[in-house]
């Protein structure tokens, strides 16, 4: 059977996404906790593949395995066996045997956050990037509209990238200051 995942992680203790040989990552570590319980191998698909030490809210995946359970229990295994690391499954769902979390998504959101102060962050250090000299929100905002559209991003992705194109359309990018955010 099909199952549908909803989770989010700190990836502070992670070398990413993608299972890698004598690294720690989220893929390893659910698919570890799901074979815990599923008493079978399974292959955990992520939607996208996050980079070492980057966050995630709302990052769909999906999983196969053979055994029955009610989807809350499912979630309940999983972050039962991953705690204390910083994962979280939110909710699972059966899924059609055809739904792939990569190939089904239809759109994908980041968010990017800047400390722009002098003294650097000690509580979100983890969380953000810290910029001590002044920035313009306003006119970053202004620059980011200029790349709205579709673009070839072909020099910006690895010679391993999967991707069938390298075409993407930025559909809305917006910048703004809250207090020493942007």
């Amino acid at each position: 059977m099909r199952w549908k995942l909803l989770i989010e992680y700190d990836g502070t203790p992670f070398a990413g996404w993608q299972r890698q040989e004598g690294q720690p990552s989220v893929q390893q570590t659910l698919e570890e906790a799901i074979e815990a319980f599923a008493g079978e191998r399974v292959v955990v698909h992520g939607a996208g593949r996050t980079d070492a030490g980057v966050h995630a809210q709302g990052q769909v995946a999906h999983v196969d395995f053979a055994r029955e359970m009610e989807p809350q229990k499912i979630r309940e295994a999983i972050n039962a066996i991953v705690r204390p690391l910083p994962v979280s499954v939110l909710t699972v769902e059966p899924a059609p045997e055809d739904f792939s979390a990569r190939f089904s998504a239809t759109a994908r959101l980041y968010h990017y956050r800047i400390m722009n102060r002098r003294a650097p962050p000690a509580l979100e250090r983890h969380t953000l990037w810290h910029v001590p000299v002044p920035l313009d929100a306003g006119l970053m905002h202004e620059g980011a509209q200029t790349i709205l559209g579709k673009h070839d991003f072909t020099t910006f992705r690895s010679a391993a990238c999967q991707a069938k194109s390298a075409l993407k359309t930025l559909d809305r990018l917006e910048v703004w200051r809250q207090g020493d955010v942007i």
